[in-house]
Formats: structure tokens, sequence, C-alpha cells
């Protein structure tokens, strides 16, 4: 038997009924964990449990952190504590140098923007009512109450048909560009079929889900 390697990392993740990692998130902190070979454990938090044990943790917002949200982490070693994926994502880099993950280019900070604006707004209309089937009742009844107070209409709404294939033509354009943007520099799924294949028709997307397969086998 393998001897047990203790966690240097401890993971805050956001918690759902399959018990794997499904935010994009918090994906981009694991990829880097397993990666990098970093041993840790993961915490799964439900919705209305994230701010009160971050707050226990000692973490106050400021900075990067306008919210109480995961990932955050607590780096075992140091007894560091800390939230939102751009700083963990410097310390990681800096405190695991081997092998290295270059975090920022000039191509990249482009892809990211254009990515936010581009499939954020697909990714609403399509991902987030979906969201609900996979969480307990009670992150359920904190979900649907933010987001239809934010919104001002029932989540289901944005699954209209007309408005959910409208959204997607919308962008379709722009998929496809950012998409090109991504072949131009070559580097787990808990997401709804019907959405996955909407985003991987477009070149690019596709190429660099694959690329992060071999890193998505721990997602718990």
């Amino acid at each position: 038997m393998a001897a047990q390697i203790d966690p240097e990392i401890v993971l805050y993740d956001l918690a759902c009924t399959k018990n794997v990692c499904f935010s994009p998130t918090v994906w981009r902190i694991r990829l880097m964990l397993n990666y990098k070979k970093i041993p840790y454990r993961t915490v799964f938090l439900e919705f209305p449990d994230i701010e009160p044990t971050l707050k226990g943790l000692g973490l106050v917002l400021g900075g990067s952190a306008s919210k109480y949200t995961v990932p955050a982490i607590h780096h075992v070693p140091t007894n560091t504590y800390m939230m939102d994926s751009t700083p963990i994502a410097q310390f990681l880099e800096s405190t695991y140098p081997d092998p290295p993950v270059p975090l920022t280019s000039e191509l990249g900070r482009e892809i990211e923007s254009k990515a936010r604006v581009v499939v954020g707004m697909a990714f609403r209309t399509s991902v987030m009512p979906r969201e609900m089937g996979i969480l307990s009742p009670r992150a359920q009844e904190y979900f649907r109450r933010t987001r239809e107070a934010a919104f001002g209409h029932p989540l289901e709404d944005l699954l209209d048909p007309g408005k959910e294939d409208q959204a997607w033509i919308a962008v379709s354009d722009s998929m496809r560009l950012v998409g090109e943007l991504i072949l131009t520099h070559k580097s787990t799924r808990v997401v709804h079929e019907e959405v996955f294949q909407r985003i991987t028709k477009y070149p690019g997307y596709r190429e660099v889900y694959e690329a992060c397969l071999p890193y998505m086998v721990k997602k718990d």
C-alpha cells in the first residue's frame, strides 16, 4: 500500500450533489494543483456556508476579493489562508514553481477578457438555471433567492427555447473569434451536455478541454 501523503493545501470548493468540482473558477486552481502534483484535500461548501466559513477562517475582503467566494485555500505549511483564483494562482506559482505555469501574457489577457464577455453571456442563460439541478435543496433555495432577486425573473425564464437559442446565436461570431485566438497559442466537466456541445463546436474550445483532461482526474 502506498504511503499516505499529507495534504499541503486545503482547497475550499463549491458543493454539489455529485460531490465533484463543477465550478470553472475553482477548476482553474484545481488544474494547477493537479498539474504541479501538489498534495491537497477538498472541503466542499454549500452556497449559504461560503461567507460564514471563510469569515471564520479570518479571511477579509479587499484587493481583488469584493465578496466571499470560492476558490479559497489554506496553505498548511505556512498556515496561510487566501481566496480568489488570481492571487491563489500567483501564490501557487511562486511557492511551487516546478513545473512552471505561465500565468500572464498579452494574448492570455486578451483571450480572458473577451471570453468573459462573450462566453459569460451565453453561460448565464444556459448554465445558471441548470445549475439548480445539482445543488442540495438548501443550496437551491439560496441560489434561487439571490439570483432571481438580481435578475428580476424566475431562473426558468432563461431556458425558454427561443431565448436560449437566440443568446447563443447572438454570440456565435464572437465565440468563433475567441476560439481562433485560443488556437494561436496551444498550450471535468459537470456541465450540461447540451451546453458543452454548444461551446465545443467552435474551434479552440474543445482543444483546450482535451489538453486539460489528463489533469482533471482528481476532481474531489
